[in-house]
């Protein structure tokens, strides 16, 4: 029988499951695989080994076996030279790293109050990798991209079960798919993608959620006008205003497909509720935004009364996790433990939930209760 994880939340309750090169995850669903990233996780370094990276699929007709002498990516559309790609053409050319989280779009849902539908995720639906591949903008410009090009479309290998649902695709703007760093990834942590992550090629967006991160990617697609999926034009869409927000169980009067990540940032080495011996304690976690890096992190021990500026440890690069540490002594008796992450442009957490009705983007100030004895 698997082990289970109880999360702090209604229904909480999580089988641990090993799947094909993966370590144990928290299982979410099984057809499609949906697994979370234990949090303990996050408290070994800034880089998820790739056994303990996350997984999201969409549909549940996923792919179990593909040749990679036999593998081809398709860039068509309107471009004047359709081309198609082995992966030791896309090896061959000139590779780029990015170091780069990729976060669930979903992630921390389970925590919203009041609670919507969609999965109850922890705070694992998220890591951090370095990327290696080849840059969108070299395959658009082998093919050629005619005048009049406005979005870029993407589809992988995984396929709806029945015929009614609609595919999984998603778009980007041509500027951005252009922009040098949205990669065509064959690599993860040094290694071939893990199969549940996308092997053997995946779309890296850096900065922005999972959604656009789209695995076993076979085809590329430039486009003349703006592209109207399902997947662009019903779902993954928040609410058209700053916060991306609206009053508790009211629906948005306009909306707009999710963009890039807020910042956000974490404890990882102590958990809610625990027990800490009276004495020096270093506090360590991470922190990351939407790709103007982090500025700084502050830590209140009092319920957010009173802040002290952590130190910040290695650069990773700008859309990658920056870990922090703490040092503090804390008098016996109970201390609520606020993180606040200031990214370069401006960009904070709120200390007030902001509630949206598809639970996304959660970034409130996280607090760690812990009693110190």
């Amino acid at each position: 029988m698997a082990a289970e994880t109880i999360l702090p939340f209604g229904n909480g309750e999580r089988p641990l499951v090993a799947y094909p090169g993966k370590r144990p995850l928290l299982q979410m669903t099984a057809r499609p695989p949906q697994l979370e990233t234990p949090f303990a996780v996050f408290d070994e370094g800034a880089i998820t080994p790739n056994d303990a990276f996350f997984v999201r699929y969409h549909l549940a007709d996923i792919p179990t076996e593909i040749d990679p002498e036999a593998f081809r990516l398709d860039v068509k559309g309107h471009v004047d030279r359709p081309a198609s790609f082995s992966l030791a053409d896309l090896r061959g050319m000139p590779t780029t790293e990015i170091v780069a989280v990729n976060q669930c779009s979903g992630n921390s849902r389970g925590y919203f109050e009041p609670r919507m539908a969609g999965g109850q995720l922890a705070n694992g639906a998220m890591g951090c990798a370095s990327w290696t591949g080849v840059p969108l903008k070299a395959v658009l410009d082998r093919a050629g991209v005619r005048a009049g090009a406005v979005q870029v479309s993407f589809e992988g290998l995984d396929g709806p079960v029945l015929p009614d649902t609609p595919d999984f695709a998603k778009a980007l703007d041509l500027d951005h798919a252009r922009d040098g760093e949205v990669m065509l990834a064959f690599a993860m942590n040094g290694q071939d993608l893990p199969w549940l992550n996308g092997f053997p090629l995946r779309l890296v967006v850096p900065g922005h959620y999972g959604t656009y991160w789209v695995k076993h990617l076979n085809a590329v697609t430039v486009l003349d006008k703006p592209y109207e999926g399902f997947w662009m034009k019903t779902a993954y869409r928040i609410p058209d205003n700053a916060c991306a927000c609206t009053e508790p169980g009211k629906a948005p009067e306009r909306t707009v497909p999710i963009g890039r990540f807020n910042v956000r940032s974490f404890l990882t080495n102590l958990v809610d509720g625990a027990r800490v011996r009276v004495g020096r304690t270093v506090l360590r976690g991470i922190a990351f935004d939407g790709g103007s890096g982090i500025r700084s992190v502050a830590v209140s021990t009092d319920d957010g009364r009173s802040w002290t500026e952590a130190g910040l440890g290695r650069d990773h690069g700008r859309y990658a996790f920056r870990p922090w540490t703490h040092e503090i002594e804390l008098p016996a008796g109970a201390h609520a433990i606020r993180v606040r992450a200031t990214a370069n442009d401006g960009g904070t957490q709120p200390m007030e939930l902001r509630w949206n009705p598809a639970g996304y983007m959660r970034n409130v100030i996280e607090t760690t209760r812990v009693t110190v004895a």
